[in-house]
């Protein structure tokens, strides 16, 4: 996943939960929002070149 998407997008800055398991919650939804948007995105991609 990208640092700077995760950070300034997905609220990776500070941690909302609390300790260390609450960070690892919180690091595990941030990075699955990430990868699934550029999943979707490349599906999209995809699917738009096909219809050429």
């Amino acid at each position: 996943a990208k640092n700077s998407e995760l950070k300034n997008r997905h609220g990776y800055r500070v941690t909302s939960g609390a300790g260390l398991s609450g960070m690892a919650l919180q690091s595990a939804m941030a990075i699955f929002t990430v990868n699934l948007k550029r999943i979707l995105r490349l599906l999209d991609e995809r699917r738009q070149a096909a219809d050429q």
